[in-house]
């Protein structure tokens, strides 16, 4: 049986494992995802949720995360609507000390304002965080693909990312023009060089033409 000292006389007690010495279970302790969420939770939830015990905060980080890692992300879109509600809620209290101090004391009034924009920029990007996690999003790669003869065509390839433990999956990528036709993205082809020929026109051989002069003379 491993066993760790933590702050505030706690003791975290993990069962040993055959052919692992203490040292070397200790070690993977000491690196593991859990262990260290421990030791944040527990400083910065002490004075508002009070001492938790080691081992049970430790087997509930591991639950927590063994989710996540099998891609139960319920959990994470949970914290993640809480922290958007808890944004707000900072974002209100500091607009009111600022509207407080307006008219009096600018320097305070900016300060409060200023720090109130952040959380509600804060707010916006988790709530956009939330809707990607639970929704998805499209994205749209651009592909130019060459043929023989020099003719360029453009494709739009299309990645549906849903929420949760799968990825939509993307189409067959258009090789050549033929394979365009009803895809989206199908256009018409770029113009490109000649391979039989001169890319560029030569003039011919027949001479200028006379310019009239612009000041009226001959």
């Amino acid at each position: 049986m491993a066993k760790k000292d933590t702050k505030a006389g706690q003791t975290l007690t993990i069962p040993g494992e055959p052919g692992k010495t203490s040292a070397k279970q200790l070690a993977e302790i000491a690196i593991h995802p859990a262990a260290l969420g421990l030791g944040t939770v527990q400083h910065f939830t002490r004075h508002s949720m009070g001492e938790q015990d080691a081992t049970a905060l430790f087997e509930a980080l591991i639950d927590q995360t063994n989710a996540g890692k099998n891609g139960d992300l319920s959990q994470v879109r949970a914290m993640l609507a809480g922290q958007a509600i808890s944004l707000n809620a900072i974002f209100t209290e500091l607009a009111r000390r600022a509207a407080c101090n307006m008219g009096d004391y600018l320097q305070a009034t900016q300060v409060y304002m200023r720090l109130a924009l952040k959380a509600q920029a804060q707010c916006r990007s988790t709530i956009e965080a939330l809707e990607r996690l639970t929704n998805g999003h499209v994205q749209t790669v651009k592909h130019v693909h060459v043929s023989e003869g020099g003719q360029a065509v453009i494709a739009d390839e299309f990645h549906h990312h849903t929420g949760g433990n799968a990825n939509g999956q993307s189409g067959e990528q258009p090789h050549a023009p033929g394979k365009l036709s009803g895809t989206a993205g199908a256009g018409t082809a770029l113009s490109g060089p000649d391979p039989l020929g001169q890319g560029v026109p030569i003039a011919s051989g027949e001479g200028q033409a006379t310019l009239q002069d612009a000041r009226g003379q001959g």
